[in-house]
């Protein structure tokens, strides 16, 4: 059975993969995210940005022009890719339609006077007459196309070659890139290649596509100056890398930390029993990881955290359960820490929930391999007790002593609750990834090109090119750019590529004028069955409730859309703004589930319902201390440190009830027991702040320190309220000489 089972385990192992997708970090199941795989299915992913910088102004855009397509054309046939949009295929792509157009035009032009003459003709009017109408006929058609005339044929031939063609088209008369062009033509020295990803590319796809990409610049004959690779997926990317780098070293580090722990510290007399707690908190944490990799569900950044957390406070129960006592009690604190871990399934960003699952799961098996293993090898030789350990633990002290430090714990656990409120919740993308190579480059980008991400402003309805529909994407983009126009900027939209219609277009000539348009450009924002059409603008890095006020602002100004149409943002932003508002909201109720729930665990599982009411009090006061701490320091939590309730619930139960157990039953393993467990929770907790990432890293540092605020609560609490004596049902407690008997040991 052993056998089958590692076989299992081992299995499952060797299909685990990490993502850390930015589907992760957004609110899964809301409106927000939903919008935003929408849009992703109808016009792609936020993109790869590839920058690239020449010596000399416009070099790019002459004499390297078709090198610059040909690298265009390969990153378009990758893998995963939905669309490629650059300088170089605009202008191939509108050399081509001008060409279409001109001629369509020039044709059309004389249809349209040769009908008007022959209606007239009809009509029975005079030579003179039938001059006329066609005259009146071309002149309506002249004010509709003929700016296209005059701006396309004194540039002469429209080709990639003909370089008053490439200026036309891209540059004003000032030799400013035009506004319609800056997100492919942001000055004269750099263009930018956008690549959009397809729809629901995971996170795996996207750091091969991120790599084909680098690999496809670096290999092309372009001589430039600079080039850089960023974007979402490559940011995402990153971190994935990054994440499956420490993966292993974390947890190794975490591994040999706590085992030393058990290890040195003389709580047994076997020394190769010492190492019964960590067999099984390692045995645990590979099924639990492996369960993960049997479901095909990749590791998020959350699960990362697990390892160095289930071996910490996974470890604590089996260290319990391999010594000689009760096992009640340490099977109800597993199931308490088990309900405040599994309070973290509420948070409605998925690795945060994963990390709660994830921990919940590996406690229960981890617990149930403990027992397995005191069944087949039966309950450690506990290590001699010290001589010196005589009389009370906790020395007792007068009431007003009691009270007056009961008071000061409860002064500073008040000032951490107290500045909740006034904490923010760090979310800009900055801090969360600090550290990353990566983001250096976006917020390179951000400089060149002014953002370095995307809100798009979503039009739907039954036809997205009916005149009414067109005219209000011309009103919202204008109310965008005169009220927000320093924060957004317009990258791509409707309005800007019909604009050649002039004003008041018919619907007629709103579809023969995207006909005429190539589909490449179209496409990026029309869907093909024209329900839906986007005006996608650029935004900066910034924090998530600077975002939030930003978009709330654009929604008051925006225009009300016409009857039958719907209107929404749609973006990262939009995402991470609702996530945003998803976790402040939810933050309380995921803290009151978690002491609530290991509570409600601790009142019916614990004969000693006294022990509840002190692990609650320490849960509380340890908590607000941690609080106290994070906000005397940075002023600011993050989506996995908003619910240290829940966290700290596990360690504060646990060090509360075993304290008042064994100062009842075994003092002399009352500081070798408990104070082991701490030092080994806190050591496994601090090893995350080895980790690169800057989320991880500040969430372990919280972690170790709500270990030590739980330990030396709980001893303040037992002090303050010492345990009442045991009653003839629970037994009597073991004298020191009981001890020394029982273990063989005379004075």
């Amino acid at each position: 059975m052993i056998v089958i089972l590692a076989g299992l385990t081992g299995g499952g192992l060797a299909q685990v993969r990490v993502d850390t997708g930015i589907g992760s970090f957004l609110p899964s199941g809301d409106r927000a995210y939903e919008a935003l795989q929408d849009k992703a299915r109808s016009f792609g992913g936020d993109p790869v940005v590839v920058l690239l910088e020449s010596e000399k102004p416009r070099e790019l855009l002459s004499e390297q022009l078709l090198e610059l397509l040909r690298l265009e054309g390969e990153l378009s046939e990758l893998p995963d890719v939905a669309g490629v949009y650059g300088p170089a295929t605009v202008l191939n792509q509108t050399a081509g339609a001008a060409q279409n157009l001109l001629a369509q035009i020039s044709g059309r032009r004389d249809a349209v006077r040769n009908e008007a003459r022959q209606k007239a003709k009809d009509d029975g009017a005079g030579r003179a007459e039938v001059e006329a109408a066609g005259e009146k006929a071309v002149a309506e058609f002249d004010r509709r196309y003929g700016a296209l005339l005059v701006q396309g044929l004194p540039a002469g031939l429209p080709t990639l070659r003909n370089s008053e063609f490439v200026s036309t088209v891209l540059y004003t008369e000032d030799g400013a890139p035009r506004s319609q062009w800056q997100f492919v033509v942001p000055d004269e020295d750099t263009v930018a290649v956008l690549v959009r990803p397809r729809a629901e590319l995971d996170q795996a796809a996207a750091g091969r596509l991120t790599d084909s990409v680098r690999s496809a610049v670096d290999q092309s004959n372009l001589e430039v100056q600079k080039a850089t690779v960023t974007g979402v997926p490559v940011v995402t990317s990153g971190l994935t890398e990054r994440a499956q780098r420490e993966l292993p070293l974390l947890g190794g580090v975490a591994l040999a930390a706590v085992g030393l722990v058990f290890f040195l510290v003389p709580w047994s007399r076997s020394r190769r029993a010492r190492l019964r707690p960590l067999v099984a908190a390692v045995a645990g944490t590979a099924v639990t990881v492996a369960v993960f990799g049997w479901f095909q569900h990749p590791l998020s950044l959350g699960v990362v955290a697990f390892l160095p957390i289930l071996l910490s406070l996974g470890s604590d129960f089996p260290f319990y359960l391999s010594q000689p006592g009760r096992r009640r009690r340490v099977l109800v604190l597993a199931v308490a820490a088990t309900a405040a871990f599994g309070s973290l399934a509420l948070s409605p960003l998925p690795f945060v929930r994963e990390l709660g699952v994830a921990v919940a799961v590996g406690i229960v098996v981890t617990v149930g391999i403990a027992l397995g293993m005191r069944a087949m090898f039966g309950a450690a030789a506990p290590a001699p007790p010290r001589p010196d350990l005589g009389g009370d633990v906790l020395p007792r002290a007068a009431l007003w002593k009691r009270v007056v430090v009961l008071a000061a714990v409860v002064g500073v656990s008040g000032i951490g609750w107290i500045a909740v409120p006034q904490m923010d919740i760090e979310t800009r993308p900055e801090e969360l990834a600090r550290g990353l190579p990566e983001l250096q480059d976006a917020r390179y980008a951000e400089e060149v090109l002014g953002s370095s991400g995307e809100v798009s402003v979503v039009l739907r309805g039954e036809n997205v090119l009916a005149p009414d529909a067109v005219e209000w994407t011309r009103q919202a983009e204008e109310a965008v750019v005169r009220q927000h126009g320093d924060e957004m900027h317009p990258i791509i939209t409707m309005s800007s590529l019909l604009q050649f219609l002039g004003d008041e277009p018919s619907g007629e000539q709103i579809a023969a004028g995207a006909k005429l348009l190539p589909r490449y450009l179209t496409s990026a924002v029309i869907r093909p069955d024209r329900e839906a059409a986007l005006m996608a603008f650029g935004v900066g890095l910034r924090d998530v409730e600077q975002q939030r006020a930003l978009l709330g602002q654009v929604r008051e100004v925006l225009p009300p859309p016409p009857e039958g149409y719907e209107v929404e943002l749609v973006g990262l932003p939009v995402a991470a703004a609702r996530g945003l508002e998803l976790v402040s909201d939810g933050g309380v109720l995921i803290n009151l589930v978690g002491v609530g729930g290991a509570g409600l665990v601790l009142l019916a599982g614990l004969r000693h319902r006294s022990d509840a009411g002190r692990a609650i009090l320490t849960v509380l006061l340890a908590t607000g201390c941690v609080l106290a701490l994070a906000w005397s320091l940075s002023g600011t939590l993050s989506p996995l440190t908003v619910a240290i309730a829940s966290l700290t619930t596990a360690t504060g139960c646990e060090f509360a009830v075993m304290l008042a157990s064994y100062g009842r039953e075994h003092r002399s393993r009352l500081w070798r027991g408990v104070g082991t467990a701490a030092l080994a929770g806190s050591v496994g907790y601090l090893v995350l702040a080895l980790s690169g990432i800057a989320v991880l890293r500040e969430f372990g540092l919280l972690l170790a320190a709500s270990v030590v605020f739980s330990y030396l609560t709980a001893l303040v609490v037992l002090w303050a309220l010492p345990w009442r004596s045991p009653t003839p049902a629970d037994g009597p407690a073991e004298s020191r000489q009981g001890v020394l008997n029982r273990i063989g040991v005379t004075p």
